[in-house]
């Protein structure tokens, strides 16, 4: 389950308009047209953009009207933060055992 909510995040993050939108919606809540305006997109290719950002979680959306509001749902990255924040312990563990080996082949050598 996690692994593929991972896949589904990454997914949705992996194209760059995706992620400007996010970006947008950090600033807060917007209607679809107007996330639509910095891009040379159709109306329908932001909305679609929209979509995968809904199904993925990342976005809440909410008619008003004839409009559709948009929400940035930030808590739904965290399983990205704890899995990227495992291998940052991984590799800072690593690096760290690697220091030590330096410092041993230097304090052997001198």
């Amino acid at each position: 389950m996690v692994e593929q909510s991972l896949d589904t995040l990454f997914s949705a993050l992996a194209d760059p308009t995706r992620r400007a939108i996010l970006a947008s919606l950090s600033a807060g809540p917007k209607t679809v047209g107007e996330l639509a305006e910095p891009f040379d997109l159709s109306f329908a290719a932001v909305s679609k953009h929209v979509q995968v950002l809904g199904q993925a979680g990342l976005i809440a959306k909410r008619r008003h009207g004839r409009s559709i509001e948009c929400t940035l749902q930030p808590e739904r990255l965290r399983p990205l933060a704890t899995w990227i924040s495992d291998y940052e312990r991984f590799w800072n563990e690593r690096l760290d055992e690697l220091e030590t080996v330096i410092k041993d082949i230097k304090r052997r050598s001198s």
